[in-house]
């Protein structure tokens, strides 16, 4: 049990390495007035969001904490456990929650002082946008991993810390939902009248949508990327944990290094993420994005050092193989870096499949969209395949069996390690692209925009890349939570012997699900349509709140005299209210049908066709966010390889296609698409928390 302390250690370095980062960045200048404005604003905007947002998620917390608390343990109305599952969920909420707050603080607050910092040069703002961006990450893991670790302590019970991992997971799917419709709502709204209709540039101070664009982009993806990575990898941790008590179980043994050794994993990635962060330095325009990617292989360099030290000190004198726990590690860090340069290469710029796009994007818009469509379709292959490789590795280097599930769940324990790292690498966009728009509103030298647009124009590959890693991370995820799920619908049934219920023989130990049962066959039709219908609602959410604020920002062009001209302010609270008041609303409904489905298809085809279910969800889940946000990616890219002079540059016929092109791609790629990773993450969530409910009172068709 000692060792769980060094992982409270670790995480507490975390949150004690963000302060250090943000008592250097909190000592910069903030510029002029004219900047210190605009960027109050965006703070404003964001901070106001976040609030009303969490009030909103308040609400079915409560409500949740309740039936947890009252409603998981109907065979012990004691309640021993139920409280302790509903006070780990509202810790995970907490927790994550407060991740996303101080990640946005730390950005809104850094944004002006990248752009102060541009006027001496880009090695400077280089360095403080990253290091603002590594405040969120280390809050994301130190938090993540201080809730696990502390609950472990406190109960000593994995399945009591499934709890955390849901509040967690209420979190980013609120977040990435709410947050999601409200960035690209603002984005598609300001592009279209600003950049099509009027034909002014981007985050030009005319436009009465740019303060909403740019709050957007934090809530979007600093807040809500940041709440995606932390569930990720608090349930990662947690289904890697109950595996490995299955397989103390089965293994007939006391040691609880199987347990504790995802934390460990945990621990060592954190101090690999904080040497990556120190080196990310020495840049030029050219060499931004291979900065980053040294601190990054460094990172996982130093992890897979740690980690052989770390499996070794755990297991030497077990009868577990080391060895080939360390190797299963390692798959997990080679699937992480092959995500992550496959995503970059289909949305980036000095690449085909974007150069393809722009290309097209000279017979208009129809052609640069069938284009975009195309490589999003293509861009599944090459990370599916991957991923089919690392579960085939992992789960027969440790020995197939259940075994080799825990070896699935340790190689993607592995691959989030240093998430602090990928989440630096993501809230280094919108703190440069802020950068790039107070610069813009408040006309500062064009030297200056040319170190922003350079520090903005990578940060949106990596925003593209960090999506990628985390849909691959969340389809693992889910995946080492179905196992888990499987193992514990097992166990209930030889435990309450409800053996006859499902069909077994007496004495049987597991049910087997086998495509032969009509209940599994359903329930893969219904999981698999999922994504597709949870994608649709937010997809028109966005559309929703676009119409609101183009219609909005077309009546100040033509009501409010001197606009275009300069002379008069535009009303930019009101798209910010706008699209606020439309992200709240539209954000319930998707959310209910994550918590409900699951629940209805569990009570009525039971623990097997709740199974298909979490596996169909899994897999279009997988492959339907894949597509949005390497196609979305895409489009954008496209845009902006036109935007350097190809293909006729700015203003061209060209360029128009392709902002229509990047139009529909944003809320692919910023709502739908990466708003899939929570769902796939909840739906397994609330299956593993309910599935003594499922099991004992659910319906049953086996024969």
């Amino acid at each position: 049990m000692e060792i769980v302390f060094l992982a409270i250690i670790s995480s507490i370095l975390a949150l004690l390495f963000a302060g250090y980062l943000v008592m250097g960045i909190r000592k910069q200048e903030d510029g002029n007035d004219k900047m210190k404005e605009i960027s109050g604003a965006i703070r404003a905007g964001a901070m106001a969001y976040l609030k009303r947002q969490f009030m909103t998620i308040g609400v079915f917390a409560v409500i949740l904490f309740v039936v947890l608390t009252i409603g998981l343990d109907l065979n012990n109305m004691g309640m021993d456990r139920g409280w302790k599952i509903g006070v780990a969920f509202l810790t995970g909420a907490i927790f994550s929650g407060l991740a996303g707050y101080f990640g946005m603080t730390i950005s809104t607050m850094t944004n002006v002082k990248v752009a102060a910092a541009a006027r001496n040069g880009l090695e400077k703002a280089f360095q403080m946008s990253f290091r603002g961006g590594a405040v969120t990450g280390m809050f994301v893991v130190g938090l993540s991993l201080l809730g696990v670790s502390v609950f472990y302590v406190l109960f000593g019970d994995p399945a009591i810390i499934i709890g955390f991992g849901f509040g967690a997971s209420l979190i980013s799917l609120f977040a990435r939902i709410g947050g999601g419709i409200y960035t690209k709502a603002a984005d598609v709204g300001a592009d279209l009248v600003g950049k099509i209709e009027a034909g002014i540039p981007e985050d030009d101070p005319r436009n009465p949508a740019v303060i909403a664009d740019n709050v957007g982009d934090n809530v979007g993806d600093c807040a809500g990327m940041g709440a995606d990575l932390f569930e990720s990898y608090a349930v990662t941790a947690i289904s890697a944990m109950l595996l490995g008590a299955f397989l103390m179980v089965q293994m007939k043994i006391t040691d609880t290094s199987l347990v504790l050794y995802p934390l460990m994993l945990g621990a060592a990635g954190i101090i690999a993420s904080i040497i990556g962060v120190l080196f990310v330095r020495g840049v030029k325009e050219s060499t931004i994005m291979k900065a980053m990617y040294k601190g990054l292989i460094i990172g996982y360099a130093i992890a897979a050092v740690l980690f052989y030290f770390v499996t070794e000190y755990m297991f030497i004198n077990s009868s577990i193989d080391y060895v080939r726990l360390y190797l299963a590690s390692l798959v997990g860090l080679g699937v992480a870096f092959a995500i992550v340069f496959i995503t970059e290469y289909y949305t980036a710029k000095k690449y085909r499949p974007v150069q393809e796009i722009a290309k097209a994007s000279q017979t208009g818009p129809a052609t640069n969209i069938i284009s975009g469509l195309a490589v999003g379709l293509e861009s599944t292959m090459a990370p599916t395949l991957v991923i089919c490789l690392g579960i085939f590795a992992s789960y027969f280097i440790v020995g197939g069996g259940t075994n080799g599930i825990y070896g699935v769940a340790i190689a993607t324990m592995a691959l989030l390690s240093v998430t602090g790292l990928i989440v630096a690498m993501d809230a280094y966009g919108p703190i440069t692209d802020n950068a790039g728009g107070i610069a813009e509103m408040a006309g500062l030298e064009p030297e200056v925009r040319k170190v922003t647009d350079a520090l903005d124009a990578v940060g949106n590959t990596t925003k593209a890349v960090t999506k990628g890693f985390a849909i691959g991370s969340a389809a693992l995820a889910a995946l080492a939570l179905f196992a888990a799920y499987t193992q514990e619908v097992n166990r209930l049934i030889v435990e309450k012997g409800l053996q006859a219920k499902f069909g077994l023989p007496a004495g049987a130990t597991q049910i087997i699900f086998r495509l032969d049962d009509p209940t599994i066959i359903i329930g893969l039709f219904i999981g698999g349509l999922l994504p597709f219908l949870f994608a649709s609602f937010l997809m028109r959410a966005v559309g929703k709140a676009a119409f609101g604020v183009v219609n909005e920002v077309r009546r100040q062009f033509k009501e409010i005299a001197g606009i275009m001209e300069g002379t008069a302010k535009p009303d930019y609270a009101k798209c910010v209210d706008i699209v606020t008041k439309a992200a709240l609303k539209e954000m319930t409904l998707p959310a209910l049908l994550a918590v409900a489905a699951p629940l209805l298809v569990g009570m009525l085809l039971g623990p097997t066709g709740l199974g298909g279910l979490l596996m169909g969800c899994i897999i279009t889940g997988l492959l339907l966010a894949i597509m949005m946000t390497a196609a979305g990616g895409a489009w954008d890219n496209a845009k902006k390889y036109i935007e350097e002079g190809k293909y006729g540059g700015k203003k061209s016929e060209a360029h128009k296609a392709a902002v229509v092109g990047d139009t529909v791609g944003d809320p692919s790629k910023d709502t739908a698409g990466p708003a899939i990773n929570p769902l796939i993450k909840v739906v397994n969530m609330i299956a593993l928390l309910f599935v003594e409910l499922i099991v004992v009172y659910g319906l049953s068709f086996i024969q």
